[in-house]
Parts: structure tokens; sequence; C-alpha cells
């Protein structure tokens, strides 16, 4: 996501402060490690490979998937030549689901081929995918924005595991964060420039969504809200784009919990990983900073980490069930 679009609708410039440590402060407080200083553009989408044990994620900018193995502390970048909104393993095959600007694809690993599967918005020239995560039964939904900055322009849309695709919110801003309930029966997203977190009644069996509700207000001082996970217990891990943390809120009171201050001005996805989900990785952007917050924010764009003693739950996998390939 790109601050000019927050800055467009609500003239964000604030920041919950960073942290320049990668170990404990004075008071025993746990900060964030750094885990790679690649200087992503914009570092998006983080999601765990329970499998294989390794974190996806993208720089939409950079055009790049990135694999990172925590073992091996190595980092693949395949390079898809498309801005990469965002990646979703697939179920029990070499392939990753990928979110381009020129619509959804299937990317085998092996051998790093992209095979087309459907683009909804192809009347839309002026949008790029956004965001997106799979839902409990296989399916992809992945958001868009308009690159022209144009208010209400972009959508939500779904996925089935056959490859047809369905257009599930209209008049949207900037699509983020997507994440399901542990039970299977709420979906919380965010359109980031509203400052607001909305949940939806889920049918995991036909995979539409009602009653459309706000739980969360984020205030104007803690960014805006981005990309999210949810954890064991329920509640709901967001990014903070251009407010340098990560909260965890409770989506049944509203409440913010706890906040993980990040060394890096624009905060854009987290996601639970290790071997038993208790490691939190945040991406981060460099772009769109004024020559004092690239001094102030020397790793921006890093990935970083950090264990919050609360373990998270396994990502859903893309279903692939599509036949006309």
């Amino acid at each position: 996501m790109s601050r000019m679009y927050v800055l467009l609708f609500l003239g964000l410039v604030w920041a919950c402060g960073p942290s320049d440590s990668t170990q404990t402060d004075g008071k025993g407080k746990k900060q964030v490690e750094l885990v790679l200083d690649v200087k992503a553009q914009l570092g998006e989408g983080a999601i765990w490979h329970a499998e294989k044990k390794e974190l996806y994620w993208v720089d939409i900018e950079g055009r790049k998937l990135n694999i990172f193995n925590p073992s091996t502390k190595q980092n693949q970048s395949i390079e898809v030549g498309e801005r990469i909104g965002t990646v979703v393993p697939v179920k029990n095959e070499l392939k990753a689901i990928v979110a381009l600007q020129n619509g959804i694809h299937l990317l085998n690993l092996e051998n790093q081929e992209l095979t087309f599967v459907v683009n909804p918005e192809d009347s839309l020239e002026n949008n790029r995918f956004n965001d997106g995560k799979c839902d409990p039964a296989g399916r992809l939904w992945v958001g868009s924005l308009s690159m022209a900055s144009q208010p209400e322009a972009a959508g939500l849309y779904r996925v089935d595991t056959d490859g047809t695709a369905k257009r599930m919110l209209d008049k949207v801003n900037i699509s983020n964060g997507i994440i399901w309930s542990n039970d299977h029966k709420t979906l919380y997203y965010t359109d980031t420039p509203t400052l607001k977190i909305k949940a939806f009644d889920y049918d995991k069996v036909t995979g539409d969504i009602s009653n459309e509700r706000v739980i969360i207000e984020v205030p104007e001082e803690m960014g805006a809200p981005d990309g999210m996970t949810i954890d064991a217990e329920g509640k709901l891990w967001v990014a903070h784009w251009g407010g340098s943390c990560v909260g965890r809120w409770n989506p049944e009171t509203g409440e913010l919990m706890e906040k993980v201050e990040v060394p890096a001005l624009n905060v854009t996805s987290c996601a639970f990983g290790d071997e038993d989900l208790g490691t939190l990785y945040i991406t981060t952007a460099s772009v769109d900073m004024n020559e004092a917050q690239n001094e102030q924010y020397p790793l921006a764009g890093a990935l970083f980490k950090i264990r919050p003693g609360v373990k998270g739950v396994k990502a859903d996998h893309f279903v692939n069930e599509i036949t006309k390939l």
C-alpha cells in the first residue's frame, strides 16, 4: 500500500514511535529483532507455510515473491514481472496463487512459470490488486486499489477453487487486511483510509458474507490499518501504515490490547510462523518517505520478528480445483 493514497484521503503523518533495540528495553519490554535488512520497496503479504516451514512475502513495487527459510536464513526472490499484491501457497502442490497487476495467476515454484487464472478487474486499467488471503474453504479473497487515487474505485473479490471470480464488496478505497475468526464464522476486513476494521458474518459452505459492522476504529495517531493476522486467542494483530507499530486488537470490544513498536515508519503486514507458530514476522516498506524520515528509519523495508508470548494459527492454503488449465 502506498502512503500517498492514505495522505490523499486523511492526511496521515503520524507515528507510534520506533524502537531502536532488537532485544529488550531498560524496563524489560520485548523489542523486535531484525531478520533481513533487504530494503524492500513495499514489503507485504506475509504468510507462513507450516509444512515447508517457510515465510512467503512479497515486495509489491519490487515485483518479487520472497520465500524466507528461518533454518537456513536464506531468502529466495522470484521475479514475477508485475506488481504483486499478495501470495498464498497452493495446498498439496509446489505452487502458489499470486495476485499480479494483470490478474490472478498460479506460480510454479519449481520452474517459476506463471499460468493465468482470472482477472476480475480487466476493465479497470488504473487499478491493481493488493492484499489477500484464503478462507477456511480454500478460496482466495483479494482486493484492489486505484493507482490514480480515485476514491471508492476498488473492490474485494472471491476467487473460488475452480478459478471463477465474484465481486464481494464495491466502493472500496484501499483493500487491505483480511482474516477469518478461529471458529470460521466471521470475516474481518479493513479498507485502510477509513481507519476502520469491519466484521462480516461468513458462511464457509457458500462463501457468502453478510451483516457488515464496524468493530474497531483506529485513532489517527496510530497510523492506518494495513495487513493483519489472528492469534490462537482470537485477537487481531494489525500492521499500522505510518504508525511504526503492530497493534493487538480485541475484535469483541474494539480495545487496543498491546502495541509492538517497529523501527520503520510504514508497517505493512504480519504473520505468525516458526515451528510453534510463536514468532510474529513483520514486513515494512521503504517507499514514500522524505529525507528526514529516511534518516530516522534506516531499516525501512526490512523484515522483522518478535516472540510476543502468544501463538498464531495455521494459514489456509488455496485449494486448486481448476480444470481449464
